[in-house]
């Protein structure tokens, strides 16, 4: 038995070997976990208002805006190998990706204000502008939140860990998620006062110096603690090389590129389904906020109920339940806003599942890596995905722009009969399509219950031969 290490019964009725120095404390799991409520108080503003923010209050078209998504979430997926290249060869006292948090959480909260500005231009001049900020809001968004995301895979090596780090992580989103959908757009009125472009500057303002806080606290609270073998050789082309080749990988790279396409397409469109379908945008924020509720329950059920089946298994299932209660949304009348948002809630409940294990999962690609090749390049596996991410988004949200446009929207009027169909369209049967596709990617995920018992128990082997002491606390 390996020094500092005892046997531990894990949820899968199996023994392994658990590190003590590799059980996180729940202060360090809730300081994770603020780090993505921070980016979310930004994130989830994006995701959910800015495609509205573009063409109601900062005057560019539709079509406009989905071109500069695609261009920019493009251009971002391209930087975030560059970041993770970037990230696993940083090198201080704190570690490899716990300063990245820190560097950038002053620049990330002053560029999203910024990008939630709108400037007294000529039209070509806020197209200009937006351009311009969009690219540094998403750069700055890869430099803060690719080392955030890789630190979940370095804070500890138990799998079981991890799970419950991922889970206290999304829950944190999840309350940021609820937080932005309840109350962005009152907080767009109140301070507006009629100007939208007013209450949405004052409102990610808010927002923003939220984040920088969080970020703080964030980089305050965790530790490193998987470390590379101090022997491992640094080489770009291999750590693609070895990308390329695993399997595992390429697996969730393509469920990621097509659920971040369905869930922009989908997201983006929702307030226009409430403003012009239902004509109720006042129950947007109440339709967000119970289905983000729904949402936390499901992360909530998530860990206990994968530690009983597997990751694989509950992600399928989650993705089945999103499909069907996604689907329905084509049958639902404007004249029964309950039933809307009951369906609304089920389909949230359903998803919840799946949030917290796409990113465990993703540590477990990293393990995978590692075990088979024996070099650990933990920020490059995740760029990769996040590049799948950023991608996805940008397609995402280019169709949904592209969809929006074909189908005649003009803002801030009556729709057509055509537009409407359009606007359902884009808020059920295809984003359940999406998600379907999402389910089958998974047959090609090999890594099960066993597998990650193995991988961790070799693992820990393999490190307690190079472990080194870690560096004081700041």
């Amino acid at each position: 038995m390996a020094l500092g290490t005892e046997r531990a019964t894990t949820p899968y009725g199996r023994n392994s070997m658990a590190p003590r120095s590799e059980r996180l404390s729940v202060t360090e799991k809730v300081g994770y976990g603020l780090g993505d409520a921070a980016a979310n108080f930004i994130w989830q503003t994006m995701i959910t208002f800015q495609l509205a923010f573009y063409t109601d209050a900062f005057g560019i078209t539709a079509a406009s805006a989905g071109f500069l998504f695609l261009v920019v979430r493009v251009y971002d997926a391209v930087f975030d190998p560059l970041m993770g290249v970037i990230a696993d060869r940083t090198n201080t006292r704190w570690g490899k990706f716990r300063p990245w948090v820190l560097w950038t959480a002053v620049p990330f909260g002053v560029i999203a204000f910024l990008a939630f500005t709108t400037p007294n231009l000529s039209p070509s001049g806020k197209l200009m502008y937006a351009y311009v900020t969009y690219i540094l809001l998403m750069t700055v968004y890869s430099a803060n939140n690719l080392p955030y995301s890789a630190l979940s895979g370095v804070m500890t090596g138990d799998a079981v860990e991890r799970t419950s780090l991922s889970s206290y992580r999304m829950l944190f989103a999840m309350l940021a998620q609820f937080v932005v959908q309840v109350l962005a757009l009152p907080m767009v009125v109140r301070f507006g006062h009629g100007d939208q472009a007013l209450g949405y500057r004052v409102t990610i303002g808010i927002f923003s110096a939220l984040a920088v806080v969080l970020f703080v606290i964030t980089f305050a609270t965790t530790r490193e603690r998987v470390k590379p073998d101090p022997k491992q050789k640094s080489s770009i082309k291999q750590d693609f090389r070895e990308l390329t080749s695993n399997g595992p990988w390429k697996a969730m790279f393509a469920l990621t590129v097509i659920l971040f396409i369905t869930l922009a397409l989908r997201g983006g469109v929702m307030v226009y389904f409430f403003k012009y379908y239902v004509k109720r945008e006042d129950l947007f924020s109440w339709f967000n906020g119970i289905g983000t509720s729904a949402t936390i329950i499901g992360l909530l059920l998530s860990k206990p109920i994968a530690e009983r089946i597997g990751k694989k298994p509950l992600f399928v299932y989650g993705l089945i339940g999103t499909v069907v209660f996604t689907a329905a949304f084509i049958l639902l009348p404007a004249s029964n806003p309950s039933l809307i948002i009951t369906v609304g809630a089920l389909q949230q409940f359903a998803y919840g599942f799946t949030i917290p294990l796409l990113w465990a999962m993703m540590a477990d690609v990293a393990d995978f890596s590692e075990w088979k090749n024996h070099r650990r390049a933990t920020a490059v596996i995740f760029s990769a995905i996040i590049f799948g991410l950023k991608a996805g988004l940008g397609l995402g949200g280019a169709l949904g722009g592209k969809l929006l446009d074909w189908y005649g929207y003009v803002p801030n009027v009556a729709q057509s009969e055509h537009v409407l169909l359009g606007i359902r369209l884009t808020a059920s049967v295809y984003p359940a399509i999406g998600f379907a596709l999402c389910a089958a990617c998974l047959v090609f995920y090999r890594i099960d219950k066993a597998t990650e018992l193995e991988m961790s128990a070799e693992l820990t082997e393999r490190r307690a031969t190079f472990v080194t002491p870690l560096p004081t606390a700041p």
